[in-house]
């Protein structure tokens, strides 16, 4: 098990990598698509980045060996790069979310909510609380960072007053951002089906309201089963089995969990048309493409954002 759990992992490192370079690299050399949520998709490609190169040769490395042979440092180190990329990530979905209700259901405070210097500290805050919220175990205040002798993992272990972060990590660390995901969209939902009705008053667009409904319920539900499956059940079996009784569903939670790292650019991206082209012309590396050509108006009201995101967005979890 432990040897196929180390496989699945190299290969989950290595479609993150490259999946998330691409994703990257579309950005890079496409200037169209640097709008305020590829800001947030970019700073999710960076921790899942991090978090593929830095963190996950050595859970494949524990995997193979059965036990943690990296010395103590690596041992603190590791499950702190660990734990604060999932926080970035989370902490990012849940920004693009807000992002998208934002632009959705009040769009005439967007441009004020999102100017660039409130991007940059968005973000900024995003990756310091992730990080800081680290420092109270690294100093042995809230639990310790070193080697669970019951998994032979490095993880959060219980201070010399037995307390430990890990658990309030993962239930606030998964339930706040599902709240968010779920709330955001779920008000996108209505927005999207209040300025359909109201436009079926004037035209007739029952079938194609219908599938645009649709659409956006699909879309919903990616996002909603995409999150659940990757973080539910760790926090589960970190909450109801802490004493590791079943490690093999430790196993598969961490697993998931690894798998997130690549399953952000499909989920987040490629499901975008705009970022298809991108990335088929950033393979073909060519700078120039009809995705540069294209120009974006600003939408006036609810109404015509709406309208604007059943017609580009229905397809995909995030317009951008």
């Amino acid at each position: 098990m432990l040897t196929a759990a180390g496989v699945v992992t190299l290969i989950i490192m290595i479609i993150g990598i490259l999946g998330n370079l691409l994703t990257l690299g579309a950005l890079i050399r496409h200037p169209k698509l640097r709008t305020v949520a590829a800001a947030f998709i970019a700073s999710l490609c960076i921790s899942d980045l991090m978090f593929c190169i830095l963190a996950l040769p050595f859970s494949a490395s524990q995997f193979f060996h059965g036990d943690w042979v990296h010395g103590e440092t690596l041992c603190k180190m590791v499950p702190l790069l660990r734990y604060a990329s999932v926080g970035v990530s989370l902490l990012s979905i849940g920004s693009i979310s807000v992002n998208r209700y934002i632009l959705i259901a009040w769009p005439h405070l967007y441009q004020s909510v999102y100017t660039k210097f409130k991007v940059v500290m968005y973000i900024s805050v995003i990756w310091l609380f992730s990080y800081g919220l680290q420092i109270p175990t690294l100093l042995g205040k809230w639990g310790t960072f070193g080697k669970d002798s019951k998994l032979g993992t490095c993880s959060i272990n219980p201070d010399e007053n037995g307390h430990s972060s890990k658990t309030a990590l993962f239930v606030i660390g998964f339930a706040l951002p599902c709240i968010v995901i779920v709330v955001c969209y779920v008000k996108i939902y209505m927005v999207v089906r209040k300025s359909h009705q109201k436009m079926q008053q004037h035209t007739s667009m029952g079938n194609k309201y219908k599938r645009s409904e649709m659409k956006i319920t699909k879309m919903v539900l990616v996002i909603f089963i995409c999150f659940i499956v990757c973080y539910l059940p760790i926090t589960l079996v970190k909450i109801f089995d802490n004493d590791v009784n079943h490690a093999p569903l430790h196993v598969l939670g961490y697993l998931l969990i690894y798998s997130s790292s690549c399953v952000n650019p499909l989920v987040y991206v490629t499901m975008n048309k705009q970022y298809r082209v991108a990335y088929r012309d950033t393979l073909k590396c060519k700078y120039n493409s009809n995705l540069d050509s294209q120009q974006t108006q600003p939408e006036p009201s609810k109404s015509h954002m709406a309208i604007s995101f059943l017609k580009n967005t229905a397809q995909a979890p995030i317009k951008v």
